[in-house]
C-alpha cells in the first residue's frame, strides 16, 4: 500500500474518532448514598399516587377518591350543626362507600407506581449501584402506604374537627377523642395491607391497563364472593337451630357464616375490628366472629406476608429483565 494512502485513512480514521466537549457541566457534590435514594423514590412514590408532578389528567382519579371520601364527613358536620347527633362512625366511616372508593384507588394508582417501569425495563437502571435490589420495593412500599393513609386518615381527621365543633364540653370532646382513636387504626389497617395487596398484583404486568384490571377484579371477586357465601349461609340458618336462641342469650353466629368472611380483605378488616373490641354496626359486612375472630387475624398477617414476600422476589426476578 502506498505510503500516502495509509496517511490519508489514518487522518480519516482519527477525524471520524474525535469525541467533542459539548460542555455538560460535572457533578462536583455529595454523593447522598443509598438512604437517601430509596428516601428520594418513596418521596416520588407517594406524590405519584396523587399524580402531583404531571398533568391534570393524571390528577382526576385521585382528587375525585379524596373529594368523595371526605363527602360523609362534610355531611355529618352539617347535621351536627343541625342538632343531631354525630351520623358516620369513626371505625366504619360508611363502609360501602369507602370499600368502594378505596378499591378504585388502588386499582388504578397501584400500576401507576410500578408498572411504568416494568413496561420501559428501566428496573436494571434503578436497581444498579449503589441501591440493591429490595430497595425498589422497599422505597414504592411505603411510599404507597403514606398516599393510602391520606386517603383513608384525612377524612376522619374532618370528621373529628367537625363533630367537636358542635358538642359541648370537655366531656363530649374527650369522647369524640376516644371514638377517633380506633378509627385510627382500623385506617392504618387498612393503608398497609391495600398497598401490599395492590403493588404485588400491580408488578405482575408491565401493562397497565391489565394491572388495573387484574387489582380491581380480585377485590371484587373475593368481596362478591364473601358476601354471597355470607348471605347464603345467614339465610339457610336464620331462625334455625345454629342460632342457638337460648333463653335471654343473643343469637349465635353460625360457624360456616364466619368463614365466608375469610375470603376478602374487607371482610378480613371487619372481623379484626371487632375481635379486638370494636362495636357491631348494622351496616358490617360480616356478624361479629367473637372468638373466631383470631382466625380471621391470623388469615390477614398471612395474606400480607405473602404479598410482601411475593413483591420482594418479583424484583429479585425484574432485576434480570
Amino acid at each position: 500500500m502506498p505510503a500516502e494512502a495509509a496517511t490519508d485513512g489514518t487522518a480519516a480514521m482519527q477525524t471520524s474518532g474525535v469525541i467533542h466537549d459539548l460542555g455538560y457541566r460535572r457533578y462536583d457534590g455529595p454523593r447522598l448514598g443509598r438512604r437517601r435514594i430509596v428516601a428520594a423514590l418513596a418521596w416520588h412514590s407517594f406524590r405519584s399516587a396523587f399524580g402531583l408532578g404531571r398533568g391534570a389528567k393524571a390528577k382526576v382519579v385521585p382528587v375525585i377518591a379524596f373529594l368523595a371520601l371526605c363527602l360523609p364527613a362534610v355531611v355529618n358536620a352539617f347535621a351536627m350543626s343541625r342538632g343531631n347527633a354525630r351520623v358516620v362512625d369513626y371505625d366504619t366511616y360508611t363502609p360501602v362507600l369507602r370499600n368502594l372508593i378505596m378499591i378504585v384507588f388502588v386499582a388504578v394508582q397501584a400500576p401507576e407506581l410500578v408498572s411504568r417501569d416494568l413496561r420501559s425495563r428501566v428496573l436494571p437502571l434503578y436497581l444498579s449501584r449503589p441501591i440493591k435490589t429490595g430497595d425498589y420495593p422497599l422505597a414504592k412500599y411505603p411510599g404507597f402506604t403514606a398516599a393510602l393513609l391520606v386517603m383513608l386518615e384525612v377524612p376522619l381527621l374532618l370528621l373529628y374537627a367537625g363533630s367537636i365543633a358542635n358538642v359541648h364540653g370537655g366531656s363530649a370532646v374527650w369522647a369524640e377523642t376516644r371514638a377517633l382513636i380506633p378509627g385510627l387504626l382500623v385506617a392504618l389497617m387498612f393503608a398497609v395491607v391495600l398497598a401490599a395487596i395492590g403493588l404485588v398484583l400491580a408488578s405482575l404486568t408491565g401493562r397497565r391497563a391489565f394491572a388495573t384490571g387484574a387489582v380491581a377484579i380480585f377485590f371484587l371477586l373475593t368481596y362478591t364472593l364473601a358476601e354471597i357465601l355470607l348471605q347464603v349461609e345467614s339465610q339457610a340458618t336464620r331462625g334455625g337451630p345454629a342460632f342457638g336462641l337460648g333463653v335471654g342469650g343473643p343469637p349465635a353466629v353460625p360457624l360456616a357464616e364466619k368463614v365466608a368472611g375469610l375470603f376478602s380483605p374487607f371482610t378480613l378488616f371487619d372481623g379484626v375490628r371487632m375481635w379486638l373490641g370494636g362495636p357491631s354496626h348494622h351496616a358490617d359486612n360480616v356478624a361479629d366472629p367473637g372468638g373466631f375472630g383470631a382466625a380471621y387475624a391470623l388469615v390477614l398477617l398471612i395474606l400480607f406476608g405473602l404479598c410482601l414476600y411475593g413483591l420482594a422476589a418479583r424484583y429479585r426476578k425484574a432485576r434480570l429483565s
